[in-house]
């Protein structure tokens, strides 16, 4: 999933309004900004396997680390209380600490059985709607549009840059997401891992965007 995670960014801003949307972009993509790193290094491990689902050629083979539903509660867990101890707002904290845990239960709507449990466990979930791209698009669009109705009803614009500049991420979201289903598969996964570090620049895309937005009806 991509679109729903950034759509659970967006939508959180409801819940916790004092918190940038920038940090809510950081904690519900914590995870995929976590997973390329530890790709580099060698501590997890993905093949790419063209066909092996309708929407992605990825197989994810081992990546306990980050993905594995325990790490996921540790790492929102970590984040929450990180978050607290800086900034002292407590809806922030359980917002954030949730995001970062959604990740997990939206990507096992989609995967296909391939997340684990535990790190060493042997069990593996997932419902695989990835073997179909109609309900793939219906369930990451529908995540993306509600997160971001509700973003436009807790925010508006201050001045240009605040209108203009979410109007550019939601349409480079898009196009990034189409390119990820209909384009070609990464040509290896050293590549997956540096792009996949491209994602830092949508989190302070946030913050940017967020800086030139006033909080309203909350």
């Amino acid at each position: 999933m991509f679109l729903g995670h950034f759509g659970v960014g967006f939508g959180a801003k409801r819940i916790a309004p004092r918190t940038s949307l920038g940090t809510l972009f950081l904690a519900s993509q914590f995870i995929d900004l976590l997973w390329p790193l530890l790709l580099l290094v060698g501590a997890e491990r993905v093949a790419i396997v063209p066909g092996i689902t309708v929407v992605t050629p990825l197989d994810f083979t081992h990546y306990p680390w980050s993905h594995s539903l325990l790490a996921v509660t540790l790492w929102g867990v970590l984040f929450a209380a990180t978050y607290y101890l800086v900034k002292r707002y407590k809806a922030g904290a359980w917002v954030c600490g949730a995001a970062v845990v959604s990740h997990w239960v939206l990507d096992l709507v989609l995967h296909r059985p391939d997340l684990p449990l535990l790190p060493g466990g042997d069990y593996r979930a997932g419902f695989g709607l990835w073997n179909s791209l109609a309900a793939t698009l219906v369930i990451e669009l529908a995540v993306f549009a509600v997160g971001l109705v509700l973003y436009l009803r807790t925010t508006t614009a201050s001045d240009r840059i605040g209108s203009i500049g979410l109007w550019s991420l939601v349409g480079f979201l898009l196009l990034v997401y189409a390119g990820n289903l209909f384009g070609a598969p990464p040509p290896s996964v050293r590549a997956i891992a540096w792009l996949g570090q491209a994602q830092w620049l949508l989190i302070a895309w946030g913050y940017w965007i967020d800086r030139h937005r006033v909080t309203q009806g909350v």
